[in-house]
This record gives structure tokens, C-alpha cells and sequence, in this order.
């Protein structure tokens, strides 16, 4: 590893960092801010959940979530939070290589005396290092909103534990899969699209899982390999999913090193 990459590369993504803890901040704090409202009149709102169409409540992950009790509020919480945690990771890890393609200067840095494998595992680090900052400050400030909001609420503690323990294997999922990406695709002009593409569409999976009720569509979806209701009511994860999620992150990683490494790279000329 490059220590003047990794510093750049760090260096480069500290707004952003901030802007997805500012957005992750205020999702959860909105929120939990809710939760006294919502749980001293539990009934009422049960029954307004009752009448929306099952199909509704199968997208939202209501049908396996009690937001009655505090884990299962936070866990709605989770649904939206893993959407933004998923759009940052993928943005990451397809804007690692591909930003500097499109703006025509990766034949500058390449013509460094740094091997590819060296540069790719800089930025590789520096990204990680932003995620991993990025999932502190959000246990941190979930941690925080929980304990101001809950009141007398009683909560099952293991649950809010796996709950945000399981951001760091989803994110690198999509950080990986938005690098390899990157990689296979001739040239990509715009991150955002294609981040917001692949987040949006493996949710959109997880959601026709749970309306139809086909166990095989959840293989598809990382938003189903950590599910928040199946994670409360469990208390661990899916294993087997969570094996394919870290053998995918693995091949992802491996062939990305490959690609990189076989890679023609454009020059301004």
C-alpha cells in the first residue's frame, strides 16, 4: 500500500463521509423520535397497519416486525438506513477507479513507479477506512437515539447489537460489487446512476421475495440476506447467506485485482 495514495484518496472522501453521517444522523434521530408517540398508542396504529394491503406491508418488512416493542421500531429504521448504506458502499467502490478514467488522469497516476496491484489496494483502504468511519458514527448515533427515546421501553439488547453489526458485511457487499462493476463496464460517466441502480434494484428484489413468498429470490438480494425482522426474531444471522455474501465479496475482490491489472486505460491524448 501507498501511503500518499491512501492520504489523497482519504482526503477526497471526508465530505462525503460527512454528508451520508449527517443523512444517516437525522434518519435515525427523526425516527426514534417517534417511538414514545407511536408506542403509547400501539393499538390504534396496529390497526391502521392491519388495513394496508399485505402487498405493502410485505415491502416494508412489516409483516415480520412488532414496532410495538422498541427493537422493532429501530429495525423499520434499519430498512431505510440499509438503503443509504448500500447507495454509499456501491458509489465507493464504483467510483474508485472509474472517476479518475472518466476525468482522464489515471495515465498520470499509473505512470508512477507503483505497481497496479499497489494503487488498487490504496485506494481499496481508503475506502474502507471511509466506510468503517461512516458505520462508528452511525452505531454511535443509533446507540445515542436509543438510549434518549426509549423511555421505559424494555429492548432486547442482542438484537440492536446483530441489528448494526450486520452494515459491515452489507456494505462491503455492494462496495465489492459496485468495484467489480466498474471494472467489466467499458467506462462509466456517472456513479450515481448505476449506485443507485444497484441499490434500488436489489431491494426492489427483496420486496417481490417477501410479496411472493419464493425463498429463491432472496439469494439475490443482500437486503434479504440481513433482514431486520428475521434477525429480531432469530437473534443471529442466516449463515448460509452470510457465507454466499463473504464468498462474494471474496471472488468480487479477487477478479477486480484481475481486471485492473488487464485493464486499457484511457489517456487524454
Amino acid at each position: 500500500m501507498n501511503n500518499a495514495i491512501y492520504r489523497y484518496e482519504l482526503r477526497q472522501r471526508w465530505t462525503s463521509v460527512a454528508i451520508w453521517v449527517g443523512s444517516l444522523a437525522s434518519l435515525v434521530l427523526i425516527f426514534m423520535a417517534l417511538f414514545p408517540t407511536f408506542s403509547a398508542d400501539i393499538g390504534a396504529m396496529e390497526q391502521v397497519l392491519k388495513d394496508f394491503p399485505p402487498e405493502l406491508r410485505a415491502v416494508f418488512g412489516l409483516n415480520s416486525l412488532d414496532l410495538g416493542v422498541l427493537e422493532g421500531f429501530f429495525g423499520f429504521c434499519i430498512i431505510f438506513c440499509q438503503l443509504c448504506l448500500a447507495i454509499q458502499a456501491a458509489n465507493y467502490g464504483l467510483s474508485l477507479v472509474s472517476v479518475e478514467e472518466t476525468d482522464l488522469t489515471a495515465d498520470f497516476l499509473l505512470t508512477r513507479p507503483l505497481s497496479r496491484s499497489t494503487i488498487l489496494t490504496s485506494k481499496i483502504m481508503a475506502a474502507l477506512t471511509s466506510l468503517l468511519v461512516t458505520d462508528l458514527l452511525f452505531w454511535g448515533i443509533s446507540v445515542a437515539s436509543i438510549a434518549i427515546f426509549k423511555g421505559d421501553a424494555p429492548y432486547e439488547q442482542r438484537a440492536i447489537t446483530l441489528l448494526l453489526g450486520s452494515v459491515v458485511v452489507f456494505q462491503l457487499l455492494f462496495f465489492s460489487l459496485g468495484l467489480l462493476i466498474s471494472l467489466l463496464a467499458k467506462r462509466i460517466r456517472s456513479v450515481t446512476p448505476w449506485s443507485l441502480g444497484l441499490a434500488f434494484g436489489t431491494y426492489v428484489i427483496s420486496a417481490f421475495s417477501g410479496i411472493l413468498e419464493d425463498v429463491k429470490l432472496e439469494y439475490l438480494s443482500p437486503f434479504k440476506h440481513f433482514d431486520p425482522g428475521q434477525i429480531i426474531k432469530d437473534l443471529h444471522y442466516d449463515t448460509r447467506l452470510v457465507i454466499l455474501d463473504v464468498v462474494i465479496i471474496a471472488v468480487a475482490i479477487v477478479v477486480s485485482y484481475w481486471l485492473y491489472q488487464k485493464r486499457d486505460i484511457a489517456s487524454p491524448s
